[in-house]
């Protein structure tokens, strides 16, 4: 019986497990980064020990460093979680070897699969349907689009898409390098893209006494970079003969490698109904939650008695219902899925009722998986997924819609996050009728980030629509101030009352973070707010964190959050008082009246947009003419890969980046001048 639980992961993974350990009765240990020194799941650990240094390479991928760790604290047993050394057969091997209780698959079985290459292989000769390999060397233009993948990988990293034949070499190259940097192993591969295709995964729990449980399936098309961002289980709109097809393959792939613990088959179902193997990921998939949600169990409960030698039932718990989970991601989709950090002011979610592990199914439930809570910050060195947001319902029209409905009311203060987009895309129609494949999100992404259509005529005036969201913020939060300025408190119409005309009221603020400049005017008079553009608007009250509008005869209570440093968080009530997908809530950085002439940038001049590692340049040197969006380097920072490109066309007379080189958050990395 396994007593005390050594997790060697961190964040929303690691906090998951250890809910499982408090219901069973297992002690937890960890261990964490400088970074993490605060981190929820370092807290929350009955013992954690510290891995010095920040870089993954100095601490959660060093297995000598967290097999010491696990036996400092007294620990019996390791879950390696997912990512990080969770696919590691020496990883393995090494809790073993330690007289440590590995919880997941042996470590031949790991092996077997960490080479795509070889695992393709395996299954051939197991009857399993895949994409054969194509040869680089020998590919043609009938074989394009081609898909360039890392051998040892995982989560979009080294995956590239090829178009064109000429540009293969060049993709295969990048493609080598990140995967080296992300995973220790350059090995490339190319096999044929399928257009529109589906990703769809078979969930297997296999004990050590021959049985093998297939979990139904999922549906994880909703990528961005090759990344899931939506899942759902079971997936929708799949033939009965195809499922039957995909559990069948995925029991064969699993008594292949002698699987034992928790794992997932992953196919690509092609327009025309046909499924291919892609992979096998020996570890707890990030998703999991959707399959515990529709059979009622609790995967990681089941990895421990299976590591513990406990055998499984004949059959699994038939599914009930439908779930759909959402990660929610600190990053920008408008800019190229730029991710973000810094602190987390506040992170609501509304009330949540349990779906899933030890628990019984309600009639609808959400479930929230997090790494992060208020206060916390979201480090540059990690993934920056904030949480997993699911939802439970007998069907998949009412889990979409009580998903995208908690999305919408949170309130979500600190860094931008991908809200918004999630919200969007649950509700798009194509999603809605299951019309899915993994080019969603770049195929819609414009209208899923853009201005939402329609809106209040009376009030924003022609034309003027889409700002009516973020105008009556502004206000709001003009308001507010105005309470909270004046020596009376929160006085039911802010500010002071003057008997005689005054000159308006006026406050800038910036909206974050597109930058845009959004100017408040108004007065309060004796027939109530006088407020400039908004003319079918009425204050009802107005406090320091609440004003209440009445927005073309309809009641609309805003809430306001201003912090220490400025910022101003409205929050407003869904459907937003606006057009319809307009956001709900707003990022407001007051401006001051007279601007500091110094604080400005020289044109021309290339910022980090995040903080970062410089991981390679592009064929440039100072003196060289430029182009417009021409690549020039390329930055390493939260697990992915981000090109930065010529903020104008010009000659570049100043690079201030090197290969290796740390940098912070609006560093200067090159000037290019007219």
């Amino acid at each position: 019986m396994i007593t005390t639980l050594f997790v060697a992961n961190r964040g929303e993974i690691a906090r998951r497990i250890f809910r499982t350990c408090r219901e069973l009765g297992i002690a937890t240990a960890t261990g964490y980064s400088d970074a993490d020194a605060n981190a929820p799941h370092t807290r929350e650990a009955d013992a954690a020990v510290h891995l010095p240094g920040n870089a993954p390479a100095d601490t959660y991928l060093r297995a000598d460093l967290l097999v010491k760790a696990a036996l400092a604290c007294g620990a019996d047993a390791v879950h390696p979680g997912y990512g990080f050394l969770s696919e590691n057969p020496d990883f393995a091997r090494a809790v073993i070897d330690a007289g440590l209780t590995w919880v997941g698959p042996p470590p031949a079985a790991i092996a077997a699969m960490a080479s795509k290459t070889r695992a393709k292989e395996l299954m051939a000769d197991a009857g399993v349907p895949l994409l054969a390999p194509v040869r680089p060397e020998e590919a043609t233009e009938a074989d394009l689009p081609l898909l360039v993948k890392a051998a040892a990988g995982g989560g979009g990293r080294g995956m590239r898409l090829v178009r064109e034949l000429a540009a293969l070499p060049d993709e295969m190259k990048a493609a080598s390098v990140e995967a080296a940097s992300a995973f220790g192993d350059g090995e490339v591969f190319a096999e044929p893209y399928v257009e529109r295709g589906r990703h769809v995964e078979v969930q297997i729990l296999a004990d050590a006494h021959g049985t093998v449980w297939t979990l139904g399936t999922r549906d994880c098309s909703l990528q961005r970079r090759h990344q899931k961002v939506i899942e759902e289980a079971p997936a929708p709109a799949l033939p009965d003969g195809l499922r039957a097809a995909l559990h069948e393959a995925a029991a064969q792939a699993a008594t292949a490698i002698d699987y034992r613990g928790a794992g997932t088959v992953e196919f690509l179902v092609s327009p025309q109904g046909r499924g291919y193997f892609l992979e096998v990921n020996t570890r707890l998939q990030v998703e999991h939650p959707v399959t515990e949600c529709v059979h009622g169990l609790d995967l990681v409960a089941w990895q421990l008695r299976v590591a513990e030698g406990h055998p499984l039932p004949a059959a699994p718990p038939e599914p009930t219902g439908h779930a759909v989970e959402a990660r929610l991601y600190a990053e920008d989709p408008a800019r190229d899925w730029q991710p973000q950090t810094g602190l987390v002011r506040r992170f609501d979610l509304g009330p949540t009722t349990p779906t899933g592990p030890g628990q019984p199914l309600p009639p609808a439930g959400l479930r929230v998986d997090s790494g992060f809570g208020a206060g916390d910050t979201i480090s540059p060195h990690y993934d920056p997924m904030l949480a997993k947001v699911i939802a439970w319902a007998p069907t998949r029209a009412e889990a979409v819609r009580r998903l995208a409905h908690a999305l919408e009311r949170a309130r979500l203060h600190g860094p931008v996050t991908n809200r918004d987009l999630l919200v969007r895309a649950l509700r798009h129609p194509r999603f809605q009728a299951a019309d899915l494949d993994t080019g969603f999100l770049d195929r819609h992404l414009t209208e899923l980030t853009g201005p939402a259509p329609g809106g209040v005529a009376e009030v924003a005036g022609p034309g003027r629509a889409e700002e009516l969201g973020v105008r009556l913020a502004a206000l709001a939060a003009a308001l507010a101030d105005g309470c909270g300025r004046s020596r009376f408190g929160g006085t039911r119409y802010g500010g002071a009352w003057r008997n005689v005309p005054s000159q308006p009221q006026t406050r800038t603020y910036r909206g974050e973070p597109d930058g845009t400049e959004h100017e408040v005017r108004y007065r309060l008079t004796r027939a109530g707010l006088d407020a400039a553009g908004l003319p079918g608007v009425r204050l009802l009250s107005a406090a320091r964190d609440q004003v209440v509008l009445d927005v073309a005869g309809v009641r609309r209570t805003l809430a306001v959050s201003a912090y220490e440093d400025g910022t101003v968080y409205v929050d407003t009530p869904p459907p937003a008082a606006g057009p319809p997908g307009q956001p709900t809530a707003y990022a407001l950085t007051p401006l001051p009246r007279f601007p500091d002439p110094s604080d400005r940038t020289e044109p021309g001049s290339l910022l980090a947009p995040m903080p970062g590692t410089v991981i390679r340049l592009a064929d440039v040197t100072e003196g060289d003419a430029v182009r417009a969006g021409q690549p020039l380097l390329w930055l390493e920072a939260m697990k992915m890969e981000h090109k930065i490109t010529a903020p104008a066309s010009g000659t570049l007379t100043a690079l201030h980046a090197a290969p290796g080189q740390q940098v912070e958050v609006g560093a200067l990395l090159a000037v290019v001048s007219d």
